[in-house]
């Protein structure tokens, strides 16, 4: 194995230790990666933005502060992804849209502000959706082109599954983090609403919009999710709190072996068989670790209702892209007429149950650890024309509740499928700890 293989090979959190101890010199990472990029990207698609240059001019800084003594930052030297709505200060940012072609923010988001102070190697800017909306990208699915990679984090899922960062941000206002994840076979973590600050961030949905993480497995997913974590006086759905030590839990054994709740959600009879199969074997595989509950009828309606509130607040958020009428792709033109259309009664009527919603599942959480349920209706569909159905992610994302999916299962034609948790609002250290408990756990039965 070359050297340049065996960094490709290390996960997120081993490569920070070496670069940290001096193992291993950023700028081997930085061509590294680079290679692996220049010989995948035409392939996949996955990047919107990545200068080689850029990316090693970065690992010399990071090289002469760690030979010069200084402190360094807890991602030293290790890149990451960041998907093209997050402004990156002096690097195009166009929200997947020919109506912002060659624009460049003067002023980094807060999660980029983040990253550079952690001492992480920004590898340049991961392709979205047209304004992380439905209408699909030119990103391939790395297991196979003629498969969805999913929408509309799909670059950062890619980019990820293809050994080309071990790192990448992306965000979810319906199933975008958690759908890509698993229909590229790599980890999604979408925290508790509001736990990552969305300042400079591609505004869709005020009520709904969520920046999460995509890594190999869920240590290195908490590892970056923790560096992000905060409180920002410029997003009002942040809280000046103390965030959960999410990597250090992460980390911890579960005092007891974890117990879960499987859900059968609405959309559930719509999933293809091998998701039913898949599940069936999971749970006789858990055995008393897992026990059925059923979701609160309430939840019927819970699509609807996140459809509205997106809609709605979509409608006011993009008004500035409606003048480009059909240069703008037909999903967003369709949401922005419903929102609309939509009455200020129904979508405040809307918001209303988002806290009802998440209420109703306390007594799920006093019995289980985490809520078990499928990360999708089934594997990629072989089907470029769509991003899939988010049926199974939306309303987790309508409750504001952390999740996160797990690549531990295989469709019957080979493309992989998502095992997802479900944690309680807040409870994103301990969902991650259960996370690492199951992925560890089917990885050591395999």
């Amino acid at each position: 194995m070359t050297r340049a293989a065996e960094i490709l090979a290390l996960d997120a959190l081993t490569l920070r230790n070496r670069l940290a101890a001096g193992a291993l010199k950023a700028v081997e990472v930085a061509d590294a990666y680079n290679a692996q990029i220049a010989a995948r990207d035409g392939d996949v698609g996955a990047w919107a933005w990545h200068e080689p240059a850029f990316v090693r001019h970065q690992a010399e800084a990071m090289d002469e502060i760690r030979r010069s003594g200084r402190p360094i930052g807890p991602l030293h030297g290790v890149p990451v992804g960041v998907k093209d709505i997050i402004d990156t200060a002096g690097i195009r940012t166009e929200n997947g849209t020919k109506a912002d072609a060659g624009r460049v923010p003067t002023e980094d988001a807060f999660v980029v502000t983040r990253l550079k102070a952690a001492g992480a190697l920004i590898l340049g800017k991961t392709v979205t959706t047209e304004l992380a909306f439905l209408d699909p990208s030119p990103t391939r699915n790395p297991h196979d082109p003629a498969h969805t990679p999913g929408g509309s984090s799909a670059g950062s899922a890619a980019a990820v599954a293809s050994a080309m960062t071990p790192l990448a941000i992306g965000t979810q206002t319906g199933g975008s983090v958690v759908r890509p994840a698993s229909f590229c076979g790599v980890v999604g973590f979408k925290p508790t609403f509001g736990m990552i600050p969305r300042t400079g961030i591609l505004e869709q949905s005020a009520s709904l919009d969520t920046v999460g993480v995509f890594a190999r497995n869920p240590v290195d997913a908490s590892l970056l999710a923790e560096v992000l974590a905060g409180y920002c006086d410029r997003d009002p759905a942040t809280r000046p709190s103390p965030m959960p030590p999410l990597l250090e839990t992460a980390l911890t054994a579960p005092p007891v072996p974890p117990t879960l709740a499987f859900l059968r959600l609405p959309g559930w009879d719509e999933a293809e068989p091998d998701v039913h199969e898949a599940f069936a074997a999971l749970a006789e595989q858990l055995g008393e670790r897992v026990f059925e509950a059923e979701l609160p009828s309430v939840f019927a309606d819970a699509a609807t209702v996140r459809q509205r509130i997106n809609d709605a607040e979509m409608a006011r958020a993009y008004r500035r892209y409606a003048r480009y009428g059909e240069a703008i792709g037909p999903n967003v033109r369709e949401a922005i007429e419903r929102g609309t259309a939509l009455s200020a009664l129904d979508y405040l009527g809307a918001r209303d149950w988002q806290g009802v919603l998440a209420a109703t599942l306390a007594p799920i959480f006093e019995r289980a650890d985490a809520i078990l349920c499928p990360a999708a209706l089934g594997p990629a569909p072989r089907d470029l024309t769509t991003t899939g159905n988010s049926i199974f992610n939306g309303v987790w994302t309508l409750c504001g509740l952390p999740a996160v999916t797990l690549p531990l299962l295989a469709a019957s034609n080979g493309m992989p499928m998502g095992v997802q948790l479900v944690g309680a609002r807040g409870g994103d250290a301990r969902l991650m700890r259960t996370a690492r408990w199951l992925f560890e756990s089917l990885e050591d039965a395999t």
